[in-house]
């Protein structure tokens, strides 16, 4: 009888624990990233009342009489599976698709969780706001930026930092240049970026009305005269429609009687032999003799006294030849300064070959070099088509000096393509469609806006347009996740069963997938857990019914004696 009390006792302990884990899961429904646990049972080890017999030549064998003590609970298993994940629009709330564990620091130890609702702190450290535990990341992402401090393993979100400014160092041309369209033949016209103005504002220069050289100030002569003596020297460089250099006339003498119009005639008497030049609405204007591909180009430098300004450049504003296709696009310099550069491909005299020139840029160039605005040889594949790379086996690019930064020059680097293939120029029949696709420049930028990818990556938003990467979250794999210890609060420590933790990134050596904008549920499911307190409650039951049952048995045997 004493039997049937203790396994009566051991059942009612055994199902109130199944009991009161699932009231805790039942509890935690709503819990984000719970893991529900179970209850597993096992027999006790009972009392062998006759051990059992082996057979002889007479009698048969016979079984062990064994008694049962009742049952114990021999442990509570977490479920480690996934629960569902749901979009909650928050950028920073991130989940887990597969395997692995966040990784947080409580300044002490690394901890690990399901639960994957981040904050961004006062101090810009990516942080679990319920308990201030520090979110790590692995790797070096975002430290080339100065986002993410070099030996600290806790995820800034630079809130407070400038991205600074990026100057363009490389210009991306895709599309078709036609290699049999035809238009009209046009004669090379290039034309001084700057209008010149008398120093007191009130005309142009190069007219009857004004005998004075723009610009020419500081003298007190009269009657349009400067006086004070002031000369100089006006340096030219450049070449002609058929790619020489100009030969003669590189130099004019600037008196204090010399005008724009002086300046004119000495272009047209000695240095031009194809082209010639012309005061137009305020600036000098060049035009080729002939219509037809042209290379003609000029450069104006002054050195001596006064305060004449040389163009920068001459803007091409038109290009010589029978078939050319225009593209633009914005660029920058090394202080983000935005500029909109225009550049024409032309069609050569050679077969399945063009040039690319810098028609104008826009703002404050100091020089451009006519070598530096011109690529020659682009060449293309006679019988594909495809991008053949340069004729000559240069590099192609621009190069121009800004205004603010005299002593760098800017170079940006053309990319045409991949030699051989179609991903970039390519030189088909039909219409020109070249585009200048992209650039690599920007300008300064503060962030607005942070979401993690795939990867575990967290990507910034600048106010620039400009996206980059911050920092990519920590991932722990466990050889038996299960055996992790729980520690409150959704948070795990690794025990002596659950291996040390293996730190990677999302979608890497076996980790899953990351999620931004969403939070994984708990895996408790209600149905099942109130299935469970049915079982619980019928087995609590039928135990309480063992003590009873025996205990009105003893009774009867105490009233044997009445």
């Amino acid at each position: 009888m004493s039997y049937a009390l203790s396994s009566g006792v051991s059942g009612l302990q055994a199902h109130q624990t199944m009991l009161d884990v699932a009231g805790n899961n039942l509890a935690n429904v709503n819990t984000t990233a719970f893991k529900s646990s179970s209850v597993n049972f096992s027999q006790l080890l009972g009392e062998t009342m006759q051990q059992a017999s082996q057979p002889t030549d007479n009698i048969g064998g016979t079984n062990p009489q064994q008694m049962g003590s009742g049952v114990g609970v021999t442990g509570i298993s977490q479920n480690m599976g996934q629960g569902s994940i749901v979009n909650t629009g928050n950028p920073l709330d991130v989940a887990i698709e597969g395997e692995g564990y966040f990784v947080l620091s409580d300044g002490e130890s690394s901890l690990y969780t399901r639960a994957g609702a981040f904050a961004v702190d006062e101090n810009g450290n990516l942080v679990d706001p319920a308990t201030g535990y520090l979110v790590q990341r692995m790797g070096l992402t975002g430290e080339a930026d100065g986002f993410q401090t070099p030996g600290v393993n806790s995820i800034n979100v630079p809130y407070d930092v400038a991205l600074p400014a990026t100057q363009t160092s490389e210009i991306t041309i895709t599309g078709n240049v036609s290699s049999d369209a035809v238009t009209e033949s046009r004669a090379q016209v290039v034309t001084s970026n700057v209008e010149y103005t008398y120093s007191n504002g009130t005309s142009a220069l190069g007219t009857t009305e004004i005998d004075q050289l723009d610009q020419f100030t500081g003298g007190s002569g009269t009657g349009g005269q400067l006086g004070g003596g002031q000369t100089g020297t006006i340096t030219i460089s450049g070449y002609n429609a058929d790619g020489t250099a100009l030969s003669s006339g590189l130099t004019f003498t600037v008196t204090q009687t010399s005008t724009l119009d002086d300046l004119v005639t000495h272009l047209n008497t000695n240095v031009l032999s194809d082209s010639t030049a012309a005061m137009v609405n305020g600036k000098i204007r060049i035009t080729d003799d002939t219509t037809g591909y042209s290379k003609s180009d000029i450069s104006l430098s002054y050195s001596g006294d006064g305060s004449f300004e040389a163009p920068a450049y001459f803007e091409m504003t038109t290009v010589g030849g029978d078939e050319m296709k225009s593209v633009n696009i914005a660029v920058y310099d090394s202080q983000g300064g935005k500029h909109v550069l225009s550049a024409a491909l032309i069609r050569t005299e050679t077969q399945n070959e063009w040039d690319m020139v810098l028609t104008s840029i826009t703002g404050n160039i100091a020089t451009i070099a006519p070598d530096e605005r011109r690529i020659n040889g682009i060449t293309f594949d006679a019988q594909t088509g495809a991008y053949a790379g340069m004729s000559d086996g240069s590099t192609p690019q621009f190069e121009m000096t800004f205004k603010h930064d005299l002593a760098r020059p800017q170079t940006m680097v053309l990319d045409f393509g991949t030699v051989g293939s179609f991903d970039g120029l390519t030189q088909f029949a039909g219409n020109s469609t070249a585009v200048a696709r992209q650039q690599d420049g920007y300008e300064a930028g503060s962030l607005t806006a942070v979401s993690v990818n795939n990867e575990g990556i967290l990507v910034g938003a600048f106010s620039n347009g400009i996206k980059k990467d911050l920092a990519t979250l920590a991932v722990g794999l466990f050889t038996n996740e299960a055996g992790l210890l729980n520690a409150g609060g959704g948070y795990y420590v690794p025990s002596a069963n659950s291996g040390g933790a293996v730190l990677t990134q999302a979608m890497n050596g076996g980790a899953g997938t990351i999620r931004g904008g969403a939070l994984e549920k708990s895996n408790a499911d209600v149905a099942s857990e109130f299935v469970t307190l049915i079982q619980a409650q019928n087995g609590f039951q039928a135990n309480a019914r063992t003590i009873r049952v025996a205990n009105e048995i003893l009774q009867e045997l105490t009233n044997l004696i009445r």
